[in-house]
């Protein structure tokens, strides 16, 4: 079996992550990179049933971050890495959560953290 890698980068997304306080009740923008390895019968096929719908993606990665508030951004990263495990045929799915407006001590670009998952 063959496969492909399917992958978003810097899906924006307002959320009420944070482990401070002023971070969950006045929220930020947090991006996500997915890469998705799913098999490649769409290589060959051209047809949407046969690869993982983006809008799809797009709408699992929405819904588990508004369904609930997250301390940090690793465990939101692994919750949307298990998501798109549970719901799309794929056999790794690789999330990373980028934090652009992060409050440190000094000026930062963005933290990140990085979930990778495999279908067992």
């Amino acid at each position: 079996m063959s496969e492909m890698a399917i992958e978003l980068e810097g899906l924006e997304v307002r959320g009420f992550h944070g482990a401070t306080a002023d971070e969950q009740v006045e929220g930020q923008t947090f991006l996500y990179d997915v890469r998705l390895v799913a098999h490649d019968a769409a290589i060959r096929s051209d047809q949407l049933a046969d690869t993982v719908d983006y809008t799809k993606v797009v709408a699992c990665i929405l819904e588990v971050s508004q369904e609930r508030r997250y301390n940090l951004i690793e465990a939101l990263a692994g919750a949307v890495a298990d998501a798109l495990i549970e719901r799309f045929p794929v056999s790794r799915a690789t999330v990373r959560v980028r934090k652009p407006e992060v409050r440190l001590a000094a000026p930062i670009a963005f933290t990140a953290a990085t979930v990778e998952r495999a279908r067992r």
